[in-house]
């Protein structure tokens, strides 16, 4: 056990200690843009068109379920903890770099979701199913790497269901003083509900037809509000992002790398471009266009980033400053917005927040449910997978596991080592139903759904 600990260790010391997976992701983002003349710019408003028209109705998941699920798996407690935790060491010039990053890193997630629906297959029942490890099986014929690749993503998700598990209990508890075992048992119990059970659909993907639209929603209106009461404010707030990205200060404090790092780092780990994370979701949509797919899954890196990471550092950057001065994490986010909008903006954080952890334990559990599929498709395994599933929301809500947490670290530098070194070589490929679909739409204003 101690080895094994030593190994997972090292690992992560050197992927994500060393910035590693920064480099690689940052390089693979620059070179799809680059590979794609900035489809994410150019077809920007294709991009916001795609969902158009679509609907959630009948047994096929749709491009925007698919948009809902990659979503929820991006959008989670870190889109707050993160945020908070990159202004107050980086400072607010981070969002800058934060932007950057997402308008980079949708051209990588546009191009491996061509590449996940291209090569994707369908089950017994006539379901699409798919993602990098079958792009490895049914592209490359590796179908060992992509074992290697689902066995991580698994591990990586059990551990992230533990930290969002973690963060719903400590935000009740902190709040209100709950006895955290009870909060576990409850959302575990909600948990297990949503996650068992047969229907027409897939249980997970209708219960986030329902949770994302409403969270977003509330989110951005309470982050609305907060600008109109602080229109005054908001010239110098960008004025002091930009001036914080680029000032004078930070690189004569020798600050500024830092402040790059940190707006880097968390737009990456938070819209999760180039980790293969959203190829699962971008499989499963019942389209026939693999770009139009691709788009979706820009989109959702767009909702990640641009708006739910920017709603929450403008809470906290139209703030006053002497009611948030001296805290940090989530206290800090709490006060910011109670000095908005008053003594609720502590209930509703702790709202919010379990939308936010609910619905990305819902997801992940979606896609671990994928990543089995494609190892063993014994019903009674995915059985036992659920089964840890609702065990790891009670045992992660009840209590920190960092080895756990460090595994999930590892998962995800695994799956994105193997991710990024799929999809480079195969970029030609994705960029090639790129020019033929622009050919085709080639004299249309919009998008034909």
């Amino acid at each position: 056990m101690e080895m094994i600990r030593i190994l997972i260790d090292s690992t992560n010391n050197f992927l994500w200690g060393k910035n590693i997976l920064v480099v690689m992701l940052i390089g693979m983002a620059i070179y799809a843009s680059y590979k794609t003349k900035f489809m994410q710019i150019r077809l920007f408003g294709n991009i916001v068109g795609t969902l158009k028209g679509e609907t959630t109705n009948g047994e096929k998941i749709s491009s925007l379920e698919a948009f809902y699920l990659g979503t929820a798996c991006r959008v989670g407690a870190g889109n707050i903890a993160g945020v908070v935790a990159a202004i107050s060491v980086g400072g607010a010039g981070a969002l800058f770099w934060m932007w950057l990053v997402a308008l980079l890193g949708a051209s990588t997630a546009f191009l491996e979701s061509i590449l996940a629906v291209v090569h994707r297959e369908k089950d017994k029942d006539g379901n699409y199913r798919g993602g990098t490890p079958w792009i490895i099986k049914n592209r490359l014929g590796k179908k060992w790497i992509g074992t290697i690749y689902a066995a991580a993503s698994i591990i990586c998700y059990i551990g992230v269901i533990q930290v969002m598990s973690n963060s719903v209990t400590e935000s009740v508890s902190g709040a209100y003083g709950v006895n955290p075992k009870i909060i576990s048992a409850v959302l575990a119990t909600i948990v297990a509900i949503t996650i068992f059970g047969k229907s027409k659909k897939d249980k997970i993907v209708m219960a986030l037809n329902k949770i994302v639209p409403i969270m977003a929603f509330l989110y951005i209106a309470v982050v609305l509000y907060v600008i109109l009461t602080n229109l005054m404010g908001i010239p110098a707030m960008f004025g002091k992002i930009f001036s914080a990205a680029f000032g004078m200060d930070q690189i004569a404090g020798g600050a500024l790398g830092g402040v790059i790092m940190q707006g880097v780092r968390r737009g990456l780990f938070s819209n999760e471009a180039g980790s293969g994370n959203g190829n699962y979701a971008a499989a499963l949509a019942d389209v026939d266009e693999p770009v139009k797919q691709g788009m979706v899954q820009s989109l959702s890196v767009f909702v990640d980033t641009l708006v739910i990471c920017s709603a929450t550092a403008f809470v906290i950057l139209l703030a006053d400053s002497n009611s948030i001065q001296g805290l940090n994490g989530m206290v800090l986010f709490q006060e910011a917005l109670k000095s908005h909008i008053g003594w609720i903006g502590i209930p509703f954080t702790v709202i919010i927040l379990f939308f936010f952890s609910f619905s990305t334990i819902l997801g992940v559990t979606f896609y671990g449910k994928n990543a089995l599929q494609y190892i063993n498709e014994s019903s009674k395994l995915n059985m036992c997978y659920q089964l840890v599933v609702v065990w790891m929301v009670y045992v992660g809500g009840v209590e920190q596991n960092f080895f756990v947490w460090s595994l999930a670290d590892f998962g995800l530098g695994i799956m994105t080592v193997i991710n990024i070194g799929v999809i480079c070589p195969l970029v030609n490929e994705a960029v090639e139903h790129l020019e033929k679909y622009e050919q085709k739409i080639k004299g249309y204003v919009k998008i034909n759904p």
